[in-house]
């Protein structure tokens, strides 16, 4: 696998997997959370949420915007900017 040693330009991710066990996401800002099951990301794109079972941050780099997260790899989405918005709308209207 070859490694980026520079940062990624603005506006730029990657987002590699290796035999659904071995994630590498460049691009990274920030995590905002992480448990065994979920791994909440923020990217150059947006959110991406990673679950799975095992799931630990092995490494992070916010100079350079590398993580690396190891487990079983079950899912990758990417999370929209209105998606919680809906949600909340949906919430709103159960409780009418």
């Amino acid at each position: 696998m070859i490694r980026m040693e520079e940062k990624q330009p603005a506006g730029v991710h990657c987002f590699s997997l290796e035999n659904r066990r071995k994630a590498v996401i460049t691009g990274v800002q920030d995590i905002r959370s992480f448990n065994e099951n979920e791994v909440l990301l923020l990217s150059e794109a947006g959110k991406i949420l990673l679950k799975g079972e095992q799931l630990h941050v092995r490494n992070l780099n916010l100079e350079k915007g590398e993580a690396e997260v190891e487990g079983r790899v079950d899912s990758l989405s990417y999370l929209t900017k209105n998606a919680h918005k809906k949600d909340e709308s949906i919430l709103k209207r159960m409780f009418r």
